[in-house]
């Protein structure tokens, strides 16, 4: 997928092909013709090639045949390189989950691969938890290994990522700068222009100063479009090469004709780079990566006055589960209600029409709580888990519940109880994996619903949820007691703890012993201490989000207008909360966030002043939007 940058350099880079159409024509016999180079190619034994054929076929529609190219080849694959590569593609072609071979060659211990899983993993938009990314854009010691690791990186919002690149472009290494040019062409801006301008007239060797002229096609440049396309007729195959590389990136419609005769190239990797180039073209835009996404995907109604409890995730497939609590009647939490599921397979842009994950059970109710990768690092190959409290219609008991999934929601495997206390316990969002694999859920309870002073705890397991324990303390305090528990591990094996509590205040609880025993509460100091939500690790950069909603009355008043907040020292101090809902007739409730693809992914309940209806609202955000001043 190519970055898209704004209007006005969008402007900018056609302006002097005004007369050009937005997307290439292609008849029939030249489209069967680009299919049939990406066919052959696909299957040739030029190994590269192949994937870049089959990158092509996938952008062109066609992933299945590139995932029966490329599939018998992974398991027999021994190369670091090449096993990267089969990954990658296999990744664009639908299974996600092959991302992980990329982060396993990442944290090997032998470098040979390094390079090429970093590049891999920016290409595929993924940086699991980024941990290791972070790690070989400091510590790397071959340049291009940093470069890349900075360049997934920057996808998902890393500020410093994208500092090291745009450093990288001065260098007086050709190699080094040209791949700094090659990168900022999918993640600069016009701030760009200048430094890639000098490096065009810097640099003379003929794939070098190309690299940079073709990074300026992509980022508005009328005189970089012009050489662009003049490259395609280079003596050079390497030029011809990126040429038709960068063409879809810097939207070349002008230059059709050009890669039309590069159909006949005498290279293998010419043909099938500008075949790919003249499908990609032929298609229209990619959505802006920029693009801030809100959708009210479950609105409620008479018949269905409440949907406030949801979770979203990615599968392994690349499309989003959305799963929601759906209240019918009058809309209270003792009333009716049932778990439904909708996907998307365009960011969230649109969805299917929802379907029953789980139905009312007996005489309780269900409400969503979250969707779970039960693995640390979250892999796309692990199970999902999705956890759910079911409460009683006479609202005197609340139990929390686990059902795990094998195969992505499409069915749930048998309930496991995890509050087993007779008492009213109801999870939040507050559910974290610890490093060595220890489930944490946090647990707001309380013996008898009717009176007041509610108890934070949590529940673990070691056993991937099978069989829960209860932690040795629980946490209380005045009046209606601890709220809305979430939990977050620190970078020293610690496990922290968030509560709200009546009045507005906030208080935190810490663990050493990972979720067994916690430490007397004190009160959060943050300057926003009467609001609270969720908070999160950011995977590209480890600082924390925060969303928060402002609540000067507490618990029981209104719940407007939403926020975020970062913090860079794990929680110690945080930027100024920036406002993103701020609706005088609405309130907001029960957050969820996750992070996938660059982007921070939320649901939360809105409620209508007029009516009390609360629908769900899903949003999707650039992280980079979480740092922009």
């Amino acid at each position: 997928m190519r970055w898209t940058i704004g209007l006005v350099l969008l402007m900018a880079a056609v302006s002097t092909f005004a007369a050009e159409p937005a997307v290439l024509t292609l008849d029939d016999s030249t489209r069967e013709h680009c299919l049939s180079i990406l066919r052959k190619g696909a299957n040739s034994e030029e190994f590269w090639p192949s994937m870049h054929a089959a990158e092509g076929l996938t952008q062109a529609g066609f992933p299945g045949e590139a995932r029966k190219a490329l599939s018998p080849r992974l398991p027999v694959e021994v190369d670091d390189q090449h096993r990267c590569g089969l990954a990658r593609e296999l990744v664009r072609a639908g299974d996600v989950a092959h991302a992980q071979i990329m982060l396993d060659i990442l944290a090997g211990e032998n470098r040979y691969g390094h390079t090429h899983a970093c590049e891999s993993l920016y290409k595929i938009w993924q940086i699991g938890d980024g941990r290791h990314l972070r790690k070989a854009m400091i510590e790397a010691p071959e340049a291009k290994t940093r470069l890349m690791a900075a360049a997934a990186l920057t996808r998902w919002g890393n500020r410093d990522a994208l500092s090291l690149i745009r450093n990288f472009v001065a260098d007086p290494d050709g190699d080094t700068a040209r791949i700094a040019a090659w990168i900022l062409a999918r993640v600069g801006d016009a701030s760009d222009l200048p430094a890639l301008r000098e490096g065009s007239k810097r640099f003379t060797e003929p794939l070098t100063k190309a690299y940079f002229d073709h990074a300026l096609a992509c980022l508005g440049d009328a005189d970089g479009m012009k050489t662009l396309i003049m490259n395609l007729k280079h003596s050079d195959p390497a030029v011809r090469t990126y040429a038709c590389e960068f063409a879809p990136d810097a939207l070349a419609i002008a230059a059709k004709e050009n890669l039309l005769a590069l159909l006949d190239d005498s290279v293998l990797d010419i043909r099938i780079r500008a075949a790919q180039a003249l499908l990609v073209l032929s298609k229209p835009p990619v959505p802006d990566r920029h693009e801030t996404i809100v959708r009210n995907v479950f609105v409620a109604s008479e018949k269905n006055p409440r949907y406030s409890e949801g979770s979203v995730i990615a599968l392994r497939d690349g499309r989003l589960l959305y799963a929601m609590t759906e209240n019918r009647g009058a809309g209270p939490e003792i009333s009716y209600a049932r778990i439904l599921a909708t996907e998307s397979s365009d960011e969230g842009r649109t969805w299917k029409p929802p379907r029953v994950l789980l139905d009312k059970i007996g005489e309780q109710n269900v409400m969503m709580r979250a969707l779970q990768r039960l693995s640390y690092p979250a892999r796309f190959d692990a199970h999902l888990g999705c956890f759910y409290c079911t409460q009683s219609t006479k609202k005197e008991d609340a139990t929390a519940w686990l059902r795990v999934s094998s195969d992505e929601c499409k069915t749930l495997g048998p309930p496991v109880q995890i509050t087993i206390d007779p008492e009213y316990s109801v999870m939040d969002n507050g559910i974290t994996i610890l490093p060595d694999g220890r489930l944490i859920v946090a647990v707001m309870s309380q013996q008898d619903v009717a009176k007041v002073g509610f108890k934070c705890s949590t529940w673990f397991s070691d056993d991937s949820g099978r069989s829960w324990k209860r932690s040795h303390n629980t946490l209380s305090y005045e009046k209606l007691g601890a709220w809305a528990p979430n939990v977050i591990p620190l970078h020293n094996g610690n496990v922290r703890m968030y509560f709200s509590t009546e009045g507005g205040q906030i208080r935190i609880s810490e663990s050493t012993d990972r979720g067994e025993t916690w430490t007397a509460s004190r009160l959060w100091k943050h300057p926003r201490a009467e609001a609270f939500g969720t908070v999160r690790e950011i995977p590209s950069t480890g600082d924390w989000v925060l969303v928060l909603y402002d609540s000067p009355a507490g618990l029981n008043g209104e719940r407007d207008p939403m926020s975020f907040a970062v913090s860079c020292d794990e929680g110690h101090t945080w930027l100024e909360p920036r406002p993103f809902e701020a609706e005088s007739t609405r309130a907001f409730c029960d957050f969820n966030v996750t992070f996938n693809a660059g982007r921070m992914l939320m649901t939360y309940g809105i409620r209508e002043e007029n009516t009390g209806r609360i629908s769900s609202r899903f949003r999707s955000m650039p992280i980079s939007d979480l740092y922009s001043p």
